[in-house]
């Protein structure tokens, strides 16, 4: 018995053919331990300004710090897929959530730069297992003919706790006292609810322990490439102009606004995310490649938006960017999901997923580093209108892969 096929608890019988299906709102309980490692995910994001004033370090340094967070995330990304898929999802959510955990405390009482390494990394292990056993979890227990949902259900579990994270970290940082600390209490609270969840959860064991190395690259079973490339060709430049608002997105209020609120910061990270929860919800009856080439449109749309905002100073056109950036994120994230869900079986599931964030994440921490560098050495507009530029080339790319590549994604083709 596959680990997708959800028995009633206490059912674990090999026998059992045709397993009830798990109620749906365990399907939303199953979805909330992406929302809540998400939500760690970016709630340091408003702080750094905080501890580079109380610890006192560069912002070279501050890039180490969030490659670290990368660095942790594509290493966990080696080995989390293939483990979920032999050994369980609780297998590997457990320990991902006591990572976070973890990266909380450590967080809250950070001293040092090398203290806000060790929980950037530890966080990054945490969310590269979520991605790909967390969101594989939600399909198990939507079961086969409630993929298409889980899909949107696990990607939007995702865009918001990242959306989440910042705006309750520049909110508390505000507004209470121990502006560092308080912020990692919560997030420890609402991580211990999804250690709750996970523990329940109606999950099965797989049923064999699979072939080939523990730790490789992730990848997708011989004839799924068709679905793997094309989600990547849009997810990639979208969660890249993302991240880009994430990193540099503070210093362009600065710069445009005259303001250095981390309330404003984070309201303008959740705003961002919003739109990618929303628009998934919006076009998810949509066909998958139309989905694509609407994430890609997006991203293209962002990418001159955000030109346009720095070039003009326009608070407007940045807000407008960074909201086309979260739709170009949400479509291309559910369009690569949905793809992967229709076609991968379910015991190399995790494994795909891994792999379509492989794929996201490399540009996504590589453009935007180079991004602020460049920005240092030239100047913030400089370093906007050439990331803009890039990035707009890759989302036109994105869009003629999902073009050319159209029967593949086709209803029934996999």
């Amino acid at each position: 018995m596959s680990e997708s096929s959800i028995a009633v608890r206490g059912r674990r019988g090999a026998g059992a053919r045709h397993p009830r299906p798990a109620p749906a709102w365990w399907i939303w309980l199953a979805a909330w331990p992406v929302s809540a490692v998400f939500v760690l995910s970016n709630a340091a994001t408003p702080l750094y300004v905080l501890w580079q004033r109380d610890i006192g370090f560069s912002k070279g340094t501050l890039t180490v710090v969030f490659a670290f967070y990368i660095v942790g995330l594509l290493g966990s990304l080696l080995v989390s897929g293939v483990l979920s898929d032999r050994l369980g999802r609780r297998a590997v959510l457990l320990p991902a959530l006591g990572l976070a955990l973890a990266a909380c405390a450590i967080f809250a009482t950070a001293q040092g730069v090398a203290a806000l390494i060790v929980a950037r990394l530890f966080t990054g292990v945490a969310v590269g297992a979520v991605v790909s056993a967390g969101m594989a979890a939600v399909t198990d227990v939507a079961g086969p003919e409630r993929r298409r949902p889980a899909a949107l259900l696990a990607s939007c579990s995702m865009v918001f706790g990242a959306g989440l994270g910042p705006l309750l970290a520049g909110v508390l940082s505000e507004t209470v006292p121990g502006p560092t600390v308080t912020v990692f209490i919560v997030e420890a609270a609402l991580l211990v609810t999804a250690v709750l969840a996970v523990s329940r959860m109606p999950v099965s064991r797989p049923a064999g322990p699979g072939s080939g190395a523990w730790v490789r690259v992730p990848r997708v079973p011989r004839g799924a490439g068709a679905r793997l490339v094309p989600g990547i060709a849009v997810f990639a430049p979208g969660i890249t102009a993302t991240s880009f608002v994430l990193s540099l997105g503070p210093s362009l209020l600065s710069a445009l606004l005259g303001t250095t609120s981390r309330i404003v910061a984070g309201a303008m990270a959740f705003v961002m995310f919003l739109a990618a929860t929303g628009i998934q919800f919006a076009v998810q009856r949509l066909d998958r490649h139309v989905i694509l080439i609407a994430g890609a449109a997006s991203t293209t749309a962002s990418m001159v938006t955000l030109v346009v905002a720095v070039h003009a100073s326009s608070v407007a056109a940045l807000i407008a960017s960074a909201l086309l950036a979260g739709a170009g994120q949400g479509m291309g994230q559910l369009g690569g999901l949905s793809l992967l869900n229709s076609g991968v079986p379910p015991r190399r599931l995790a494994e795909a997923n891994a792999a379509l964030n492989v794929g996201g994440y490399l540009p996504a921490g590589a453009l935007p580093v180079a991004a602020g560098y460049l920005s240092d050495a030239a100047g913030l507009t400089t370093g906007a209108t050439v990331f803009g530029s890039v990035l707009t080339g890759l989302a036109v790319i994105g869009g003629i892969v999902v073009l050319t590549g159209r029967r593949a994604m086709a209803p029934g083709s996999g």
